[in-house]
This record gives C-alpha cells, structure tokens and sequence, in this order.
C-alpha cells in the first residue's frame, strides 16, 4: 500500500500533454510534454506512487469511444515505462458535465476511484496536480495538497486567482517535481505557502 505523502496524482490533458479545445481524440492528437514523461519517471525512480485523474467527456459527446482512451493510456504507461518508470492507476470519468456522475472532477470521485484502487485507507498528505480549479478542488475534500502547473489551461487559471489560496504554482511538470524530489523528506513546515517557479 502507498503512503498518502508518497502519493502524487495527475490531471492528464495540460499537464502530461498537450491539452485542446477540440478535445484529444486520437494517438495522433495526443501529443505528450517530454519532459512531463521524464518527470513521472523520475517520481516513480525515486520511489513515489504516481496515478492519474482525469475528465474523459469527450466519450459521452461521441468525439472517441473508451477503446480509443485506453489506446492512448496505453501509449501513456508505454513511454513512461520506457523511461523507468510506472503509472499505478488511471482513473477517467466518461460522463458529461449534465450527466450527475460522482466522478467528473471536481467532485472528489476519480480520486477516491485511486484511493481503493491503490487499497489506501485515505490520500491525506497526497500532492493533487493540475491545471484548472477544478482540478485542485477534487483533492480538497480529501486532504490532498494543491499544484497548479502554467501548461495547458494552467496560465489562464492563475490569472484568474480563484480559489487557488494554499496552491503551489509551478512552470510545469517537471518543475514541480524539481522542487519535490530537491526537498527529499523535509517536514510541512518547510513548504511555503505558495511556489511559483519561473
């Protein structure tokens, strides 16, 4: 079983690749951030769980079917085990934003679909990252610490400020995980308040 602060868990689109408003329909489309492949290795090296959490509404609209998702995480787990590294568990929500699932973020459930999966009791102390509010707002009820990262839709959320007091801001990925693995095992209190790595 992972330990809740070893644990950290990833948004997909604008954080592991390239994000789109036309949604990622394809493995053409989905176009991966090198250095975010590299960095989830490196966690994972270093001894850290890493999952993922993700809205999948393109499903529900008919833009892909679940066949086409998994092809596409399949390339995910592929490119970071190439790397030496490994992906515990992908948890997407299918459903639309009308449909009134318990899963799409930023209700808490892709989350707790991570916690059971992984047999952890909860994910206090666990590092939720991604590049929207609603993102960071799936980790709270659950005790996870919020990382909102500048790619994607990352910019335009810490623009907005809202609801982001106690976040940690970081360029990407890979700056985050600079910042995380540099701190080794130090306690909260030599975690500011909020990062923002330039």
């Amino acid at each position: 079983m992972p330990a809740a602060d070893r644990l950290v868990i990833l948004d997909r689109d604008g954080v592991i690749n390239q994000d789109s408003d036309e949604y990622v329909k394809s493995l053409e489309e989905w176009i991966p951030y090198p250095a975010a492949i590299e960095a989830i290795a490196r966690l994972s090296r270093a001894g850290w769980t890493v999952a993922v959490a993700t809205n999948q509404s393109g499903i529900a609209r008919g833009y892909y079917d679940v066949e086409m998702l998994e092809a596409i995480h399949d390339r995910l787990r592929e490119l970071v085990r190439e790397a030496g590294g490994e992906i515990a568990h992908i948890a997407h929500c299918p459903h639309g934003p009308d449909d009134g699932c318990g899963c799409r973020k930023p209700l808490p459930g892709l989350l707790e679909e991570v916690r059971e999966a992984l047999s952890m009791e909860d994910l206090s102390g666990s590092w939720m990252v991604g590049d929207s509010l609603r993102d960071l707002q799936a980790g709270e009820p659950l005790g996870c610490k919020p990382v909102l990262v500048r790619t994607g839709k990352g910019r335009r959320t810490e623009e907005k400020g809202e609801g982001l007091d106690g976040a940690m801001v970081f360029d990407d990925l890979a700056a985050f995980v600079d910042w995380l693995l540099a701190r080794g095992d130090s306690d909260e209190q030599s975690r500011p308040a909020r990062k923002t790595a330039r």
